[in-house]
């Protein structure tokens, strides 16, 4: 039996909308569906590219209709170069406005999309994009971002919110992330729980935590994450990173940050956290430096990254690497990115300088020559080496290799000098 045989549609008089129009629209679509009576389904195409891809357009149209059961129907598509996973989130999310139906229409999953991140993963930069805006979403990726966020918080106006989850859903199942770490900031409260739904069984990575602000904010998340997982029968890992941005998750940093063994990360959120103090933020960042200090404190002594907030000027290169460098020398290991010009800038100026490099490979080698002596403790030159620093020379050399300002094969290449490792 159709769902469309009047009793099951919400309301007959009602049109279900979602996805946009008008000038500047690219790659997304408007999609109208109506209920009739009789008459079957009566879908009229506008698009550009209709003589190429108008069959296609009308074939997807058909089999999604039919999969929820809707016989008679008025439908319109307004396209504006949509690629298919778009035109089948935004056709869903006009239909579930006019029928009652638990059922959810999956295109293919990509199978680099169902590659795990890991907890330590080097998080140099993630850049956000709007979760309703397909057009910022479809080659974000190259552009080389550690991690790319599908926003579904701030990024998403109110009554854009239901339909962007469809949005995102067929986006961590078709877009191509480019080895980017697949992320989603999910909304506060209730509704973030429910976002989950949409996010937990189709491999996302990392959920943020907006406005964090005590433990059980990210417990609710957590617990809610571990129930989609079982009942999917999926065990994949999802990490956490929670946002502070206010003066009570400044606070309670550190018992945040050890909420949950997948907290990976946390960040802090500096136009909220700003405004909570009712000051204004500046490029000195005067204002917000104890805030920053205690977030990377209380990551530090959790075990997890400390993650830097995005820098607003997207004009201004100049500002934003000295930024960089003074969030580098705070302690924080990445930020975030409002504009995929700000990526190679954040990457550039946390990643170790030449100085830095060459003092943890003589930190390196002098460990290991110590090590196949049987040593202990070292020293280098006067001063001692001690495991947290040698763990911190390591980390500086997998950085440096993985932003290529290191031979992978440097321990062979290199005739350098050290200073013969001695007992202390």
């Amino acid at each position: 039996m159709y769902l469309c045989d009047l009793k099951n549609f919400n309301d007959m008089d009602k049109t279900g909308t979602a996805g946009n129009k008008g000038p500047g629209i690219r790659s997304d679509v408007w999609v109208a569906v109506s209920p009739v009576r009789g008459g079957g389904l009566q879908i009229n195409i506008d698009s550009k590219v209709k003589a190429l891809f108008g069959r296609q357009i009308r074939a997807l149209v058909e089999e999604m209709l039919h999969f929820f059961e809707i016989e008679h129907a008025q439908v319109v598509i307004e396209d504006a170069g949509a690629v298919d996973f778009v035109l089948a989130a935004r056709l869903e999310g006009a239909i579930k406005q006019v029928i009652q139906t638990d059922k959810e229409f999956l295109l293919p999953l990509l199978e680099e999309n169902t590659t795990a991140s890991g907890k330590d993963d080097f998080r140099f930069s993630r850049l956000y994009l709007p979760g309703n805006s397909p057009k910022l979403m479809l080659n974000a990726g190259v552009h080389k971002p550690n991690g790319l966020i599908l926003d579904m918080e701030d990024a998403v106006a109110p009554a854009k919110k239901t339909e962007a989850r469809f949005l995102v859903r067929n986006a961590l199942r078709s877009l191509h992330f480019y080895a980017a770490e697949r992320m989603v900031r999910i909304n506060q409260g209730k509704r973030g729980l429910e976002d989950l739904e949409y996010v937990i069984p189709h491999f996302a990575n990392m959920i943020l935590i907006p406005k964090c602000e005590e433990v059980e904010d990210v417990l609710r998340v957590a617990g809610k994450s571990k129930q989609l997982l079982e009942q999917n029968n999926l065990d994949h890992p999802v990490w956490f990173m929670p946002i502070v941005e206010s003066a009570k998750g400044v606070m309670n940093a550190y018992q945040i940050a050890g909420a949950d063994p997948h907290v990976a990360a946390m960040a802090i959120g500096l136009e909220d956290y700003t405004a909570d103090l009712g000051t204004r933020r500046t490029n000195e960042g005067t204002e917000s430096f104890f805030a920053r200090s205690m977030v990377v404190n209380a990551a530090r002594a959790a075990g997890i990254q400390p993650i830097d907030s995005v820098f607003s000027d997207v004009s201004d290169m100049q500002a934003l690497a000295e930024n960089v460098k003074r969030s580098k020398a705070l302690g924080f290991d990445g930020m975030g990115c409002i504009h995929p010009r700000q990526i190679s800038i954040v990457h550039e100026n946390f990643a170790p300088d030449a100085a830095e490099i060459e003092k943890a490979k003589k930190i390196f080698i002098a460990f290991k020559e110590a090590e196949a002596k049987g040593l202990g403790v070292v020293s280098l030159g006067s001063k001692m080496i001690d495991p947290p620093v040698v763990k911190r020379a390591q980390t500086t050399i997998t950085l440096a290799i993985n932003t290529g300002r290191l031979n992978e094969s440097w321990e062979n290449d290199d005739n350098m000098e050290v200073a013969s490792p001695s007992t202390l």
